[in-house]
């Protein structure tokens, strides 16, 4: 019994490090700015992101898509769900669908439809849900 207590002991500490590891939401604070699907923004095919995602020129705010800078790809992946706060306008959920160009950093870019309001937000927080 003191063999199984022992042995209880040594391997609780190490699962409670690996399960806390695993629900640890990332955070990052950047600038978000806003982009179009157009070649003049993207490259020849502006309507297929640099991931493969397809946008509907008419209804691509709809999509919540979203560009991370490259930067950025060591904490989030292609198709993470993000939550984006600090905008006010376009805080709420956002999938990660494109990439930036590498001049950029620590940037985020929200495509939305030609109309839309297009501003640069500082202080703006994504977090990985």
């Amino acid at each position: 019994m003191k063999t199984l207590i022992i042995l209880l002991c040594l391997l609780l500490p190490f699962n409670l490090k690996t399960v806390e590891h695993t629900y640890r939401k990332t955070s990052i604070d950047v600038v978000a700015t806003c982009y179009n699907a157009t070649t003049a923004q993207c490259d020849k095919d502006p309507l297929t992101t640099a991931f493969g995602y397809k946008i509907n020129k008419k209804h691509a705010s709809k999509h919540k898509y979203i560009a991370i800078s490259r930067d950025l790809e060591k904490y989030f992946n292609a198709g993470d769900t993000v939550f984006v706060e600090g905008t006010f306008i376009y805080d709420g959920y956002w999938i990660i669908a494109d990439r930036m160009n590498k001049r950029f950093t620590n940037r985020i870019d929200f495509l939305v439809k030609q109309n839309d309001f297009i501003g640069k937000f500082d202080n703006v927080t994504i977090t990985k849900k």
